[in-house]
């Protein structure tokens, strides 16, 4: 039975955090389910807090556990801030993705190390000006993501990668569409002549938001599909992105898993992502 937690102060502790889908946790020992409650909303679902290679986690379903919300719709501020209620500075953020790219086909694993966004109606930022239901009112803020992704996660998770005998696509630019729909033959083949590698539909905003609130943020996009301008035939299916992810989500797993292992400890963060809002008064108090 999940413990609903409005006071930040009484959120167990974790340091890590995950978003992604159950199969990340389900199999863990000694899963703490807790209701977060922040003043952007609801999360997707509840943080699940366990421990993994000595390290605490926090699991956050991005979709909610039973994949209800479709992208447009996921709170990824609450997402956010949940986890670094939780003490997290360090987030994994998974993703399937298409490949614009005929050499990245299905089960490719590409660790951006950029993203373009072209989603149209997400709240992507914690500094719009509008008051907080403690009355606080956040100050405009201008955040630079000219490297969104934190350089000690991706090294991470590449050596993870390469542990498991998986070689990994080091960089590459992820571009964000809105969805829940997939891209026309037009816009893939478009996406792919700008020189980007993989699209998706939940890598924006989090990123950023990530930056914002100075955490790490992480990115593994797994590949369960040609997109519709890099293949011949009737273009994606949702049945066949769900084959892929399946077939590979165990891997994906354990390579997760190591990439934890291997992150550094808070304390020892060393990358500018801990610095990003360099001591500006933003009017919130970060949790």
């Amino acid at each position: 039975m999940a413990t609903k937690v409005t006071n930040p102060r009484t959120l167990p502790e974790a340091e890590i955090g995950v978003i992604g889908g159950s199969g990340f946790y389900s199999f863990l020992d000694d899963v703490t389910e807790v209701q977060v409650d922040t003043p952007y909303g609801p999360p997707s679902d509840s943080l699940f807090f366990g421990e993994l290679a000595g390290r605490r986690v926090a699991f956050l379903p991005r979709h909610g556990r039973g994949h209800h919300l479709p992208p447009h719709r996921i709170n990824y501020r609450a997402n956010l801030w949940a986890l670094r209620s939780a003490g997290v500075r360090q987030v994994l953020g998974p993703c399937a993705v298409g490949g614009l790219r005929p050499e990245y086909g299905p089960g490719t694993l590409l660790v951006p190390d950029q993203f373009v966004d072209r989603t149209k109606s997400r709240a992507q930022t914690y500094f719009d000006g509008l008051p907080l239901p403690d009355g606080s009112v956040p100050n405009v803020v201008h955040v630079s993501p000219a490297d969104p992704y934190c350089p000690a996660g991706r090294k991470a998770a590449l050596k993870a990668a390469r542990g498991k005998d998986w070689e990994p696509v080091d960089g590459g630019t992820l571009v964000v569409v809105e969805g829940p729909r997939f891209s026309t033959r037009a816009e893939s083949r478009w996406h792919a002549a700008m020189g980007w590698s993989v699209v998706g539909m939940t890598g924006h905003p989090e990123a950023i938001l990530a930056r914002e609130l100075e955490l790490c943020y992480t990115s593994l996009t797994l590949v369960t599909d040609l997109d519709a301008g890099a293949e011949a035939g009737e273009g994606v299916s949702h049945e066949e992105v769900l084959k892929v992810f399946a077939a590979n989500v165990d891997r994906l797993r354990t390579v997760l898993f190591d990439a934890v292992a291997q992150l550094p400890a808070n304390e020892d963060r060393r990358c500018s992502c801990g610095s990003a809002l360099g001591g500006l008064d933003t009017g919130i108090v970060l949790p």
